[in-house]
């Protein structure tokens, strides 16, 4: 259950996508819909780039990916930790996360929360 973020995500002209760049935890099954988002992000910028001259947009894909990979990684953390029990933890983190988790699958606006960052959040528009 290990995370990894490349910042940037862009060397000049060499992108990296997916795997290359981040790399999530399976708790929050986000790896695939990440490297999505990027394959998306970097089409609609070479689209804009070719079709518009929209050249400043190269520099912005690093920008524009990393604010939707930091909203996965701190979910797909989130969950990891509620729902895995670590020898090394207290008492206290032990009820800490009994009453997160309560909290999170017993109220509306705690299955809100998980709804929303599972099915994930919109893609960002590039303009």
């Amino acid at each position: 259950m290990r995370s990894f973020v490349a910042e940037p995500m862009q060397y000049g002209r060499m992108f990296l996508l997916g795997d290359a760049a981040h790399i999530v935890p399976p708790t929050g099954a986000k790896g695939l819909n990440t490297a999505a988002s990027d394959v998306y992000t970097l089409y609609t910028i070479m689209s804009k780039v070719y079709a518009e001259g929209k050249t400043e947009l190269i520099d912005r894909y690093s920008k524009i990916c990393l604010r939707r990979i930091w909203n996965a990684e701190r979910f797909s953390w989130w969950m990891s930790n509620i729902l895995h029990q670590y020898e090394a933890t207290s008492e206290f983190e032990k009820k800490m996360h009994a009453s997160d988790l309560r909290y999170h699958l017993q109220s509306d606006g705690g299955r809100k929360i998980i709804a929303e960052q599972y099915v994930d959040l919109p893609y960002e528009k590039v303009e």
